[in-house]
């Protein structure tokens, strides 16, 4: 599948622009074998903002596409995502809201770098994290970790109604020793294990975070999802918790920001309800 990776956001504002510009990056998204994401840039152009509409970002997709359009185009950035919906799906292409736009974000982030600015293209508002719905809390979690060459036996071809293991965050194609240890969570539904589990599905689960309130003392982890959304997942006031957490944040760092969120009705092993694998931008 050809899959490109792209952006349309107005530029900082210059001294005496009368209108300002809007520049559209596209990428290829191949993220595996690892290679130089510099050489993924397949096109970028600008326009004012009087032009900055869909019939605009359609041309300009044709033009990069040179006969060859993607099956899919991956956007991260909210306020692109409406008029580049469009314009893709005028020429037949599917569109993807996901964070998970690496080489894109490295070559902007490596662009304006380079021009000494203080704009940063990977910007985005984010509300608050919101408190998760009652009805979809489980009854216990706990934190677990998994040797990064057991992910796929252990999962991929096991009867689980929801399971994520995209190719890209396969520990193999990331380059992540099998010895090394993928941290995640692990929530015990009970009889709403799969209430939860289509809750979480539909909401896009990106990664989840510990975040410390009191350093040492208390804390809790925060679910992200879709393109800005946060959740409260849950929290803890205990300094034994916050040693646990702060040991998972350890281990996803090693682990280049994997990590799991698997969702069982109990303890017993014997049914996994939903399982994604995970990577923490």
């Amino acid at each position: 599948m050809n899959i490109w990776q792209a952006d349309f956001y107005h530029l900082p504002s210059q001294p005496g622009e009368q209108q300002r510009q809007w520049e559209l990056t596209i990428c290829q998204s191949n993220t595996f074998p690892p290679g130089n994401h510099s050489e993924k840039l397949i096109y970028t152009a600008q326009c004012f903002s009087e032009d900055a509409n869909a019939q605009w970002l359609e041309q300009q997709i044709s033009l990069a596409a040179r006969g060859k359009l993607p099956d899919k185009l991956q956007v991260f950035r909210p306020q692109a995502l409406g008029l580049l919906t469009i314009a893709a799906e005028n020429l037949g292409i599917k569109v993807e809201a996901t964070r998970n736009t690496e080489i894109l974000k490295q070559v902007l982030s490596k662009r304006f770098n380079q021009q000494s600015t203080n704009y940063n293209p990977l910007a985005l508002d984010k509300p608050p994290p919101q408190a998760l719905p009652e009805n979809i809390w489980g009854e216990q979690w706990q934190i677990a970790n998994i040797a990064a060459g057991q992910i796929v036996d252990l999962f991929r071809d096991r009867p689980i109604p929801i399971c994520s293991l995209p190719e890209e965050f396969l520990p193999i194609n990331l380059g992540i020793a099998s010895s090394i240890f993928i941290p995640g969570i692990i929530v015990y539904g009970g009889r709403k294990s799969m209430q939860i589990a289509r809750w979480i599905e539909q909401k896009n689960p990106a990664f989840i975070n510990y975040i410390p309130t009191e350093v040492g003392k208390s804390g809790g982890f925060i679910l992200e999802t879709g393109l800005v959304d946060r959740w409260v997942f849950n929290t803890f006031e205990s300094e034994q918790a916050a040693e646990i957490a702060k040991n998972y944040e350890q281990k996803k760092k090693v682990a280049q920001g994997l990590h799991f969120l698997l969702i069982q009705p109990d303890d017993s092993g014997m049914t996994n309800t939903a399982f994604w694998l995970l990577k923490q931008e």
